[in-house]
């Protein structure tokens, strides 16, 4: 019996170790009590584009923050874009990572005559009224991505946030930039599909891989939640939500979430 109670009490221990959060509640203030426009204020038939400047400033005149996705051109240039390739949001086969910033420039976002914007345009318009959650995309070149991310929000004069899906992103902040606010985007292990290892998507849908991240906030998609992400916060991770429709149901989820990001409606 002694022998089961020390394995219990060592497996305990072992868990919490693994998906303890880094705590600290001075750094987070920023970001606290915050609702955050997912990809700026854009509109839902994207008549002002997600992750658009116009949607940014929306953001920045209505009061709120906003969640942005950063990548890298081929030439070292760091953009504002969401998805893994250009199809949805440019009509045309390619991926960011491999075209040059002149390339780039010459698409146009969901039909309209917005530009993928340059983040460093994106900081401007932000100016540190709001605070920023930064997502930055895993790509073959996500350690430059990071590298040139780090650099510009070192020179930049307010609130502003990262987070990543991948750990390495987090964790490459956590050694080279201690001092800002990290996160773990994390979402039920099926929903990460085939686009990862499933040995991957169990660890980081349960957090495991916090041991080598020790994030400052857990963003973890709407829905149930594994009992590792709910013990998290219980741990003393700020909890983010993501991503939230529908007004109805916005203060109820401000209640139960330290921050929310949102789209297509305003809190």
């Amino acid at each position: 019996m002694i022998w089961i109670l020390i394995a219990v009490v060592l497996f305990l221990a072992v868990w919490i170790y693994l998906i303890m959060p880094r705590t600290g509640r001075e750094r987070r203030a920023p970001f606290t009590g915050r609702a955050f426009a997912h990809r700026g204020l854009y509109e839902a038939d994207q008549s002002v584009p997600e992750n658009s400047l116009p949607a940014f400033r929306r953001a920045v005149e209505a009061g709120y923050g906003a969640e942005l996705d950063v990548q890298m051109t081929k030439d070292g240039e760091v953009v504002v874009f969401h998805d893994d390739d250009l199809k949805r949001g440019c009509g045309i086969d390619g991926r960011i990572c491999d075209m040059t910033l002149e390339e780039v420039r010459a698409l146009r976002l969901f039909g309209t005559e917005e530009q993928i914007p340059l983040f460093a345009d994106v900081l401007e318009i932000f100016g540190g009224k709001q605070p920023l959650i930064v997502e930055l995309k895993y790509a073959p070149n996500w350690k430059p991505l990071s590298e040139k991310t780090r650099q510009m929000l070192a020179a930049y004069n307010g609130p502003a946030c990262i987070e990543s899906f991948h750990p390495s992103i987090v964790r490459y902040f956590r050694q080279e930039d201690p001092e800002r606010v990290r996160g773990q985007l994390a979402q039920a292990a099926r929903a990460y599909g085939n686009s990862i290892p499933k040995l991957h998507a169990f660890a980081v849908s349960r957090l495991l891989t916090n041991a080598a991240t020790r994030p400052d906030f857990i963003a973890y998609g709407l829905g149930p939640k594994p009992f590792s992400a709910r013990l998290c916060g219980w741990l003393g991770a700020m909890k983010v939500c993501w991503t939230a429709r529908g007004a109805e149901n916005h203060a109820r989820r401000m209640k139960e979430n330290d921050a929310v990001i949102f789209e297509h409606y305003r809190p």
